[in-house]
């Protein structure tokens, strides 16, 4: 039966992991391997803020298979030599790993696949971090979904009651000669801009579902009502967790059926928003699979002719949150000191940018990008057009968020941006929302004029889509 390599890259847990449990059943050994390649992402290798998080994530997988005798091999460089000579040193017979399905990746994969079956290595690959594959969820005329309410409801009703696979016992671990120390991969920042973040997140397995727990007992009930509001706990904080594959959409599901009528889960009625909430990242990839493109072009071409503006001084106010509009402050602020904000203000801060600012989507989705602990390709892509209008299902692109109407409305009493913007920690209820409402406030309390007016800017943002619609029409 031999050694087989288990290849883990965004899969890093013990249990629900088809490629390991297959490994440990079909073998005698198994090699844990992490490959350190992030060039080999194309144009969107991993951010900062991801770095962060995969540090303390390979640290937390380690530890869990120090306790199975075992060690996570790391190595850094290319992929698909490093498979190979640690094939040829190990005498191993096989190569396992679990499926990801950005472009650069599944045109990487096919290829290693390729090489390592010529040199006559047993290669499987398994479906592990969405609740279906892409290519599984598909209209009648089989053809991919460009709008989630259906693709939900073809997707939920797949869902049947699936165990997740428990980790593998006993483990055999198999350890060869070579490879690096994680302080090597050079994850964490030369400057620590990210000291705050361990406050807010316990990267692991574990921590993964200590997350849910703490959600499923606080917010669940009530998570429709809760989720848009920034200043509440409403939310289940897992994004980073099911990114980096420490925990799976089947343990979620799984776990609140287990618990559903106890003190931990109300009843499987009320996590259902939350589990649509996570049809999004299954429809996020579904989307980028099937359409490759929008990962760096707009899905809807008409958004080709759009009149964006381009200005880097606009562009770093807003990376800064010194826009002097408060929810949007708040927001991008939020987000530099923990790496993370709130869906709601996400949208808020996107339509900002997009349509206020009239800054083309990828300036966002690239700042996203280097500074979520949580970024992810699909879902950063699906919702930077969405919200611009260029996407499938997308906002109707007159749909121009009021961010004073949003912060009214989901931050009634301002806690959320008395938190993130301390400068307006004693503005009165009347003026956290608007502080220009009172001349000469804002610079008083040292916050900024608002760099655009809410009002001139909608116009201009409506003139552009005219543009578009002017130049279909001629």
């Amino acid at each position: 039966m031999g050694l087989a390599i288990v290849w883990l890259r965004r899969d890093l847990r013990l249990a629900d992991n088809p490629a390991l449990a297959a490994a440990t059943r079909n073998h005698d050994r198994v090699l844990a391997v992490y490959i350190h390649a992030p060039l080999e992402q194309g144009a969107w290798a991993p951010g900062a803020a991801s770095f962060w998080w995969l540090h303390h994530s390979l640290e937390a997988l380690d530890q869990q298979l120090q306790r199975h005798a075992g060690r996570l091999h790391l190595c850094q460089g290319d992929s698909l030599d490093t498979l190979c000579a640690l094939a040829d040193s190990s005498g191993a017979e096989a190569v396992y790993w679990n499926r990801l399905y950005e472009p650069a990746p599944v045109q990487r994969d096919a290829i290693i696949k390729k090489t390592l079956r010529g040199r006559g290595l047993h290669v499987a690959s398994f479906d592990a971090s969405l609740w279906r594959s892409p290519w599984q969820v598909l209209t009648r005329k089989d053809e991919p979904y460009r709008v989630f309410t259906p693709f939900w409801r073809n997707l939920r009703a797949q869902l049947g009651e699936e165990i997740p696979v428990p980790a593998p016992s006993p483990m055999r671990m198999a350890q060869v000669e070579g490879g690096v120390v994680l302080e090597e991969l050079g994850l964490l920042p030369r400057r620590d801009w990210a000291k705050g973040f361990d406050a807010h997140w316990t990267p692991g397995a574990q921590g993964a579902f200590e997350a849910l727990e703490l959600f499923a007992g606080d917010a669940l009930g009530a998570y429709q009502s809760l989720r848009d509001r920034p200043a509440c706990n409403g939310t289940s904080r897992l994004s980073p967790h099911l990114h980096f594959g420490e925990i799976t959409p089947r343990q979620v599901l799984h776990w609140l059926r287990r618990h559903a009528g106890t003190d931990k889960v109300v009843s499987m009625e009320a996590a259902e928003p939350f589990l649509r909430e996570l049809g999004w990242r299954d429809f996020a990839h579904h989307v980028l699979y099937h359409f490759p493109h929008t990962a760096v072009r707009n899905m809807d071409p008409r958004f080709d002719r759009y009149p964006w503006v381009e200005d880097g001084d606009a562009l770093g106010r807003w990376q800064r949150g010194s826009t002097g509009i408060p929810i949007v402050d708040a927001g991008m602020r939020e987000l530099w000191a923990t790496g993370w904000m709130h869906n709601r203000v996400r949208m808020i801060v996107a339509s900002w940018l997009t349509k206020n600012m009239r800054q083309h989507w990828l300036h966002g989705a690239h700042w996203f990008w280097d500074t979520l602990v949580d970024a992810d390709l699909a879902s950063n892509s699906l919702g930077w057009q969405w919200v611009a209008g260029s996407g499938v299902d997308a906002a109707p692109y007159f749909r121009i968020f009021n961010p004073v109407t949003q912060s009214q409305r989901f931050d009634k009493d301002g806690a959320y941006i008395r938190r993130w913007v301390p400068e307006l920690s004693e503005a009165p209820k009347d003026l956290v929302h608007e502080p220009w409402k009172q001349e000469g406030y804002p610079s008083s309390c040292g916050y900024p004029e608002p760099m655009l007016d809410l009002k001139t800017s909608r116009g201009r943002a409506l003139d552009g889509y005219q543009h578009i619609r002017m130049q279909e029409e001629s």
